[in-house]
């Protein structure tokens, strides 16, 4: 495959950060779009990515930004926002698509991979409706696209097991919001090696790749895994939904909005896929088991140097 130019949206973010290194090891010349350049530069140390400030919402100046690329991605999603109308979701997922499909129309951009959610379309939360809209947008585009819709994704720096570990060390009991909601979680390095074998083949146009791991885990066995991962025995409480709404009502205002009403309704849908993507891809899926341990295992040793660095510190 020739390499191209790509530009990438949100690719200062979890999956992001490790895409643009398995897009750049194929050869690619690649544009990361940013609200803040200045706290990115750290993928600049690779030679052939640029971090570039842009407002991504205005048609005109996103247009100037793909001008030349033969490629772009849009991995921008957000798991919940201010509020709680489904404004901001429709606006981060839906009119940002509009606007992408817009830009690679003017600027002749033949080739849109856009990153959806596994279940987009089902159930009533703005979040999975709003990801099937944006994926509407996209097939009804004429572009030559491809989308994925992973299941929750894992690896380092996380917000699933790094999370679950952070509340852990501090909560000697967790009440847990719909504890059997399924998952099959799936690997970040395994995400961003789909996004760079269906750029390198023609294929994959008009493609929805579906991206999950091998193993189906309930909510509760992910907490539980962790907990026994990082040496701490915890209680983990399944709240009956009643009692999960409220949890999810009152979460809407604490810091960091650890749980969402629309975050309720997501997990009414189980997380589990039908169709193995990424085997159709050519990829093996990893096991979590091949890679969390060990993930969680560094975390809690750069948490012990943090703490006697602290404590330790000259006065």
């Amino acid at each position: 495959m020739k390499p191209r130019k790509i530009v990438i949206l949100g690719g200062t973010g979890f999956v992001g950060s490790h895409m643009v290194p398995r897009l750049h090891a194929d050869g690619h010349q690649i544009t990361v779009l940013s609200r803040n350049r200045e706290l990115n530069l750290g993928l600049t140390v690779l030679p052939r990515v640029r971090v570039e400030n842009a407002d991504v919402y205005n048609l005109a100046h996103l247009t100037r930004k793909v001008a030349g690329a033969g490629a772009v991605i849009n991995l921008v999603g957000i798991l919940n926002e201010r509020g709680s109308d489904g404004s901001g979701f429709r606006k981060a997922h839906v009119e940002l698509t509009e606007t992408v499909v817009a830009a690679c129309k003017a600027a002749g951009v033949p080739r849109l991979l856009q990153m959806s959610a596994l279940r987009a379309g089902e159930g009533a939360s703005h979040y999975l409706r709003t990801r099937f809209d944006a994926e509407s947008r996209v097939r009804d585009s004429r572009l030559d696209w491809t989308l994925f819709r992973p299941s929750v994704i894992f690896g380092p720096g996380d917000g699933l097991f790094f999370r679950f570990a952070s509340l852990l060390r501090v909560a000697p009991v967790l009440p847990l919001a719909r504890a059997d909601a399924k998952f099959a979680p799936v690997y970040v390095g395994d995400v961003a090696e789909a996004f760079a074998r269906a750029l390198a083949h023609p294929h994959s146009v008009g493609h929805s790749y579906e991206l999950f791991g091998p193993r189906v885990i309930s909510l509760r066995e992910i907490v539980q895994w962790t907990a026994q991962l990082i040496g701490k025995r915890r209680w983990v409480i399944g709240l009956p939904d009643v009692l999960g709404k409220i949890q999810a009502r009152v979460g809407e205002w604490l810091p960091g909005k650890p749980i969402s009403r629309d975050n309720f309704k997501s997990l009414l849908i189980d997380s589990v896929g039908d169709k193995d993507g990424l085997g159709e891809l050519g990829i093996v899926s990893t096991p979590m088991e091949m890679i969390v341990p060990a993930m969680l295992s560094a975390d809690e040793r750069q948490g012990t140097l943090a703490r006697y660095r602290e404590q330790h510190r000259p006065v």
